[in-house]
């Protein structure tokens, strides 16, 4: 019988990824994206999985942050949904990873590289074949790389179209994405024989507990339901921003127009669904209309990161 338990809901992401008792499972996928010249060998997961954390929580987590035995920081995200600005939040939120290492009075040389890994369920780049870019500061010219810096991978999981009968010979990323999309469909003892290894073995006995024990099983249905309303409030809005765009686009009466229309009442209907999902007074559609696009831009991305960081 399958398991029912999509890897991808943050209540089983959280505890397969970030549980400390998985640490050899977090190792694993961080080897198998990053593939490093220097293997990492033991982490510490800065914000471990913690029940509570769920039973209280509005917004969906999806993040796992942890610092290896070399220093290096990481962050790991499971994106369900997507949005406009998302690669300007991964960028922003890779330099909040490197930034927030540094404490009051310490000195620029403790920094260590900061990496971030965001693993997508839909297309970011929709035109390219690539499933798996990494994005690193490097000087165009001579090809340099600053060491112990910034570096931005994002996996698109719905590139990756694996086959059982070969998993076995697969890469190990390939073998990760395959247990992250496909999971659910299979009994714990198939997964078993498709993906052998202690790694597996952790994350598949993980996913076992949480659909037999009634606890556990409760929580995810619970949080699969928030994370499908919060699909679907993000898909309202970006209908509600679209019917607004071409409204303004259309009195304007130019194709310029109703392109610039667009982009503002989408802008404008996210904040709206933020201002809603933190429980706060909603701007009126006239208060935004007032606003400059760079006005707007920077009340998106402060709504964007308050709701991010409430409750963590």
């Amino acid at each position: 019988m399958p398991l029912g338990i999509k890897p991808w809901v943050d209540f089983a992401f959280k505890k397969i990824f970030g549980s400390p008792e998985n640490a050899i499972v977090l190792i694993a996928l961080l080897n198998a994206i990053l593939r490093p010249k220097s293997l990492i060998t033991a982490v510490e997961i800065l914000n471990p999985f913690n029940y509570q954390e769920f039973a209280t929580a509005k917004q969906i987590i999806l993040d796992i942050r942890a610092r290896d035995d070399l220093g290096r920081w990481f962050n790991v995200e499971m994106q369900v949904s997507s949005f406009s600005h998302l690669l300007q939040r991964f960028v922003y939120y890779a330099c909040s990873l490197y930034v927030d290492q540094l404490q009051a009075g310490e000195n620029y040389a403790s920094l260590q590289q900061a990496i971030s890994i965001n693993l997508l369920s839909q297309p970011i780049f929709p035109k390219s074949r690539q499933a798996h870019h990494q994005f690193e500061l490097t000087d165009r010219a001579s090809g340099r790389t600053l060491t112990r810096a910034i570096e931005i991978h994002t996996v698109e999981l719905s590139k990756y179209n694996l086959d059982e009968r070969a998993i076995s010979s697969a890469s190990p990323m390939e073998q990760w994405v395959f247990l992250l999309k496909n999971a659910h469909l299979y009994s714990a003892d198939q997964l078993r024989q498709l993906l052998p290894g202690l790694e597996f073995e952790r994350a598949i006995k993980t996913l076992e507990s949480i659909s037999f024990q009634t606890k556990d099983r409760a929580m995810y249905d619970q949080r699969e339901k928030a994370q499908r309303d919060y699909e679907l409030a993000l898909a309202s809005a970006e209908d509600t921003g679209m019917a607004k765009g071409v409204k303004k686009g259309v009195k304007k009466g130019v194709k310029q127009g109703v392109k610039q229309g667009l982009r503002r009442g989408n802008v404008e209907g996210r904040i709206q669904l933020l201002q809603e999902l933190l429980e706060e007074e909603i701007s009126t559609d006239d208060e935004l209309q007032n606003k400059t696009d760079d006005q707007l831009a920077n009340l998106l991305a402060d709504y964007q990161t308050r709701l991010r960081q409430r409750d963590a």
